[in-house]
């Protein structure tokens, strides 16, 4: 992920989510529905698909919403 690019505010509450969860990336992987490989790439901190987050996001009790636009 680039490091000048700004995160989604639910990017964090979502990787400590998916560390403190207790569960290995298989188990996570099989209950949320998302591949392991996207497990390991969402917490090094590389990009993922919108999916992958909305999956983990919903396995987790959180709700992704867009970014509301100050006018």
């Amino acid at each position: 992920m680039s490091k000048n690019k700004p995160q989604s505010p639910i990017i964090e509450p979502l990787r400590q989510a998916v560390k403190a969860c207790g569960i290995s990336r298989l188990q996570l992987s099989k209950e949320a529905g998302v591949v392991r490989q996207s497990i390991i790439r969402f917490e090094r901190g590389d990009n993922v698909r919108s999916d992958v987050l909305e999956k983990l996001a919903t396995y987790f009790g959180l709700e992704l919403q867009p970014k509301s636009k100050d006018r």
